[in-house]
């Protein structure tokens, strides 16, 4: 077992099943990745309802409020020599930030998205000043880890590229159906996703298409005929069949940083369509097109991919899509060089 250890702080909610644990979200799961090169203990949320996705860790510190995830915060202290990484800034990291702060102890921020849109879209315009003022006090003098630049401009950063993608995603690509439109969606049923959006547009829809929607749906009282909820999945040969299984991904999120799930859809070749809020994202990828956010303009995006699908695929070739073992790697050496 590697002798450094690594405390992961992390809002995500996993549930508990005897002596396992289960997670929804493949985020959490970072934490399974680092065991080459720490000794690695999460400090997560306790989830009220059943997750599905196991963890292969040993040392999970679950709290059903703030007041125990700070005091498992506030336990790892008794040891010397320990590494912090905090995931995202959110109420309950931003605690354990001054917590940390006020001990004297060093840690890492993680940062894969940009709060303040996301608050926005969850609170309205106080959103961005409650998380604005969270933000400036625990990025003080903070190492600030991000996906994207634009996320912390503050200082230097160091950037990462966050990915899932393996040999399994590249190789053996299938030719998709194209007889109509078949839209995926996958990610979380959140507001901020802006999937409620991308709903209203589907009722607007007269055309013969039909969007799947991988993601757990809690509370969403939703329903047409042309939109199929599945739950989520976490095997990755079954995720790449359901990319297969369909020729165009959605990515209707008002807030991005860098989408695993982009690269994932490219990976398949798979052109993906996006709303104006993230265009920052495409970048130099090849095979993502951006649409208004009403269902004219996302019909006609639509249309020219279909119609255009063959050349689309051929662009994409170029694609160069970073690897869930390069993410790793820089990761651990930047939590390594402190």
């Amino acid at each position: 077992m590697p002798s450094k250890e690594l405390v992961i702080i992390d809002n995500e909610k996993i549930s508990k099943k005897g002596d396992s644990f289960y997670c929804d979200n493949y985020e959490a799961k970072i934490s399974e990745d680092f065991k080459s090169f720490f000794d690695v203990t999460i400090i997560a949320r306790k989830s009220k309802i059943s997750r599905a996705c196991y963890i292969n860790l040993e040392k999970i510190k679950i709290s059903s409020n703030i007041f125990s995830f700070l005091f498992n915060v506030f336990k790892t202290f008794k040891k010397n020599n320990v590494k912090y990484l905090i995931i995202a800034i959110n109420p309950y990291t931003f605690f354990a930030c001054l917590l940390l702060l006020l001990f004297r102890k060093n840690f890492f921020i993680y940062l894969r998205s940009d709060g303040h849109e996301e608050y926005k879209a969850i609170l309205g315009f106080l959103g961005p000043i409650i998380y604005n003022a969270m933000f400036k006090i625990a990025t003080f003098k903070t190492r600030i880890i991000t996906c994207q630049k634009r996320l912390f401009t503050k200082r230097n950063s160091d950037i990462v590229y966050p990915s899932e993608l393996n040999s399994l995603w590249i190789n053996n690509k299938q030719k998709p159906l194209l007889d109509k439109p078949r839209l995926l969606y996958v990610g979380r049923i959140k507001v901020e996703k802006g999937i409620f959006s991308l709903f209203k547009i589907f009722d607007e829809i007269k055309i013969d298409t039909g969007l799947t929607v991988v993601g757990r749906k809690e509370k969403v009282n939703y329903s047409n005929e042309k939109v199929k909820f599945i739950g989520p999945i976490y095997d990755s040969k079954s995720l790449i069949k359901i990319y297969d299984d369909h020729n165009i991904f959605i990515l209707p999120s008002f807030t991005e940083a860098h989408p695993k799930v982009v690269d994932e859809s490219l990976s398949r070749g798979r052109p993906v369509i996006i709303f104006d809020e993230i265009k920052h994202i495409i970048q130099n990828r090849k095979g993502v097109f951006v649409s208004k956010r009403n269902s004219k303009s996302f019909l006609e995006t639509i249309d020219y991919v279909i119609k255009n699908y063959t050349t689309i695929q051929e662009s994409m070739i170029q694609n160069k899509l970073p690897t869930k073992e390069e993410f790793i790697l820089q990761m651990s050496n930047i939590l390594n060089s402190n």
